[in-house]
C-alpha cells in the first residue's frame, strides 16, 4: 500500500464490505508511501496515526474505485458523492438515525454540529449501507436525545410496544398484493383457532404455497386442530427503534395435506425446520378468503 497526502483511506466492514470509515490522509513518515499515515477522518474531524489492516486501501483524488489501487477488501465500495444513493440504500443504523433525527425535528447539520461530525459523512450514513463507528453512534445518540441500544437497534428482549410513537404517524391499509408481499417474505406467524379448552393462539414457521398459507405441526399438537376449520392467520414485522411495523392478518379454511405428492412437495420446497423441533411431519394448509393488512409509517413516507 501507498499513499499521497490528499488521498482518501477507505476502512471497509469485515462483515459487510460496506464503507465503515473513511478520512483524507494528511501526513506521510515515509518517503515511498508505505504507512503509517496520518489521517484527517470525516465523522470526527479528528487527526490520528493509522496503520491500515487488510480491511483498508487506498482511493486517490480524481480515481474512480474500479481502478484505484488494488483494495484489501474487493467488496468494499468507494464512498460515494453526497446526494448519491446506492442500490443498497441505508443500513439499519442509518435508517434509526434519520428517523431519529425526524422525530426531534433537527435539520442535518444541526444535528452534525451537535454530534461534532461532518454534514457529509451524517448524510452519507443516513442514505448509504453504511457501519458507523461506535463512537460516532455515541455521539449521535447524545446529539438526538436517544440511545446507543436503540440507533443499533437493540433492545430487543424487551416487550414490543414500549418504544416511543412517532410524533405524527400514518396509519394506512394495505392492498390485497401487499398483503400477499409482505406474507411471503415472512416466516413466523401466529394461528388463532377455537381449542377444546377454547380460544388459542400459536406461533408457527410457515411459507405461502400457491396462495395458500402452509405450516408444520404434529398431530398431537395444538395447532393441528386447526385442520377442518376457519381460522385466522396473523404475521407481523416490528421496528421498536424506529416506533413502525405492519400487521397482516388471513381467514380461511384449514385442512390437513394428506397426499403423498402434495406432501413430499411442501417439504422439498419448506425453508426451513420448525424451530420447536422434534418430528413434526403434518402439514396444514390455510386457503385463504380475506386478506387485510395495515402498516405505521411516518407521516412522510408512503
Amino acid at each position: 500500500m501507498r499513499a499521497h497526502v490528499g488521498d482518501r483511506l477507505i476502512v471497509g466492514s469485515p462483515a459487510t464490505g460496506a464503507v465503515r470509515r473513511d478520512g483524507e490522509i494528511v501526513g506521510l513518515h515515509h518517503q515511498d508511501g508505505t504507512p503509517p499515515y496520518d489521517v484527517r477522518w470525516s465523522d470526527t474531524g479528528d487527526v490520528t496515526l493509522v496503520f491500515p489492516g487488510p480491511d483498508a486501501h487506498i482511493r486517490h483524488p480524481g480515481q474512480d474505485e474500479a481502478v484505484a489501487g488494488t483494495p484489501m477488501s474487493a467488496n468494499t465500495p468507494a464512498e460515494p458523492a453526497v446526494g448519491e444513493m446506492t442500490a443498497g440504500g441505508p443500513g439499519d443504523a442509518g435508517r434509526r438515525v434519520a428517523q431519529a433525527r425526524r422525530r426531534q425535528g433537527l435539520g442535518l447539520e444541526e444535528t452534525a454540529r451537535r454530534a461534532r461530525i461532518s454534514p457529509d459523512y451524517l448524510h452519507y450514513v443516513e442514505t448509504q449501507p453504511s457501519d458507523p463507528s461506535h463512537g460516532t453512534l455515541l455521539r449521535l445518540a447524545d446529539a438526538l436525545g436517544t440511545t446507543l441500544l436503540e440507533l443499533k437497534g437493540g433492545g430487543q428482549e424487551r416487550p414490543p410496544g414500549q418504544g416511543q410513537a412517532l410524533y405524527h404517524p400514518r396509519l394506512w391499509d394495505l392492498t390485497e398484493d401487499e398483503c400477499r408481499s409482505l406474507l411471503s417474505t415472512h416466516g413466523v406467524g401466529r394461528v388463532a383457532l377455537t381449542t377444546s379448552h377454547g380460544p388459542g393462539v400459536f406461533p408457527v414457521n410457515y411459507q405461502v404455497v400457491d396462495r395458500t398459507i402452509a405450516f408444520r405441526t404434529s398431530s398431537d399438537a395444538a395447532p393441528a386442530a386447526a385442520a377442518g376449520h376457519e381460522v385466522a392467520f396473523e404475521a407481523d414485522q416490528i421496528d421498536e427503534a424506529m416506533s413502525q411495523g405492519w400487521s397482516v392478518l388471513a381467514v380461511g379454511r384449514a385442512r390437513a395435506v394428506t397426499d403423498p405428492d402434495a406432501v413430499r412437495r411442501l417439504d422439498e420446497r419448506a425453508h426451513t425446520g420448525p424451530w420447536a423441533g422434534g418430528r413434526r411431519t403434518l402439514w396444514v394448509v390455510i386457503v385463504v378468503e380475506q386478506l387485510t393488512g395495515r402498516r405505521i409509517t411516518p407521516p412522510d413516507d408512503a
